[in-house]
C-alpha cells in the first residue's frame, strides 16, 4: 500500500510540472470587414476598386501568439509589404493596435511597443477587464472542440474615416458630442489548450481563445504548436519611450494631425492621397 502511494505522488509531482511549463505558438490569420462610401464624383468605380483591393490586402495579416501559463507575447510575422500604385499614398493609423505586445496574465498588465510615424513608444498599463459571457454553442476549430463566449462593449460610432485628397477632414467631428453604440464581440475558446490567453488584448477565458469577431475584425487561429521541442522565450519589450494608454492615444491624435498639416503644406502635383483612421 505504501508503495502505490509513493507512486500516484511520483505521477501527479510529474505531472505538475509539465502543466507548469506548458507552453505553444499559436498563428492567427486577421480579415477586415472594408466597407468604403464615396461617390462618383470623388473616385471613379476603378479607383474604388483599387482602394478595396489595398485596404482588404492591408488588413490581411498574420500573427504569431507565444504563450505559456502566465504570459504571452503577440507579434506580426514578418513580411514584405506591398507597393503602393504611383501617385496613391495611404495613411492607416490604429491607436489600439501593437508592434509587439506582450500580456502577463497573472500580474495583470501588458506592454506594448509601437512605432508611430518612425518614433517608438512603449505602452505600459494594466489589463483592461473583460466580462464575458459564457454561452453553450460549440464549434471545431480544426482539431479542437470550441466554446462560445460573448461580452458587450460600447465604441464610438465613427464614419468611414476616410479623407480623399484632404476633402474630407477625418476629424471633422472631433468638435461635435460623440455618439456610441453597444457591439458584441464573439470569441471561440478550447479547454483542451489550458491557459486564458488569447489573440491581441483578448483574454480570460477557461482555454486558449482561437477565434475573435468583433463585427468588423476577424482574428482565427489557423496553426498551433504545443510543447515545441525548442524551448520558446518570452521577453516583455523594452524599447520605446514609456507612457500609458491615454497618453498613448492623445499622442497619436496629435501625431495624425501634424502629418495631414505637414502633408498640405508640402503637397505638390494632382496625386491622389487617401487617409484612413482605423479604430482599435
Amino acid at each position: 500500500m505504501k508503495q502505490t502511494i509513493i507512486v500516484l505522488f511520483a505521477f501527479l509531482f510529474i505531472n505538475g510540472l509539465a502543466a507548469q511549463n506548458f507552453q505553444g505558438i499559436a498563428t492567427y490569420k486577421t480579415k477586415r470587414k472594408v466597407d468604403l462610401k464615396l461617390d462618383s464624383t470623388q473616385v471613379n468605380s476603378e479607383m474604388y476598386q483599387r482602394m478595396l483591393k489595398m485596404l482588404e490586402k492591408r488588413f490581411e495579416r498574420t500573427f504569431l501568439l507565444t504563450f505559456n501559463k502566465e504570459a504571452s507575447v503577440y507579434k506580426e510575422e514578418e513580411q514584405l509589404e506591398a507597393p503602393q500604385p504611383s501617385g496613391m499614398r495611404m495613411m492607416v493609423v490604429n491607436a489600439g493596435g501593437s508592434d509587439i505586445l506582450y500580456k502577463n496574465i497573472k500580474e495583470n498588465r501588458f506592454a506594448s511597443q509601437n512605432e508611430v510615424f518612425g518614433k517608438i513608444f512603449l505602452v505600459k498599463d494594466a489589463l483592461e477587464k473583460l466580462d464575458w459571457t459564457l454561452e453553450n454553442e460549440t464549434k471545431n476549430i480544426g482539431d479542437y472542440t470550441c466554446y462560445k463566449a460573448t461580452r458587450k462593449r460600447m465604441v464610438e460610432v465613427v464614419e468611414s474615416g476616410i479623407s480623399f485628397n484632404g476633402d474630407k477632414d477625418i476629424n471633422a467631428k472631433a468638435d461635435k458630442e460623440p455618439e456610441f453604440e453597444e457591439v458584441t464581440i464573439t470569441a471561440w475558446y478550447t479547454p483542451q489548450i489550458p491557459v486564458n490567453s488569447g489573440p491581441a488584448r483578448y483574454y480570460g477565458l477557461p482555454g486558449l481563445i482561437l477565434e475573435v469577431n468583433d463585427g468588423q475584425e476577424t482574428i482565427i487561429c489557423s496553426k498551433i504548436i504545443l510543447n515545441p521541442k525548442q524551448a520558446i522565450s518570452i521577453n516583455e519589450p523594452s524599447k520605446g519611450k514609456e507612457v500609458s494608454q491615454e497618453s498613448f492615444e492623445a499622442i497619436v491624435e496629435k501625431k495624425v494631425k501634424e502629418e495631414q498639416e505637414r502633408y498640405e503644406h508640402n503637397r505638390e502635383g494632382d496625386g491622389e492621397r487617401i487617409e484612413i483612421r482605423v479604430g482599435g
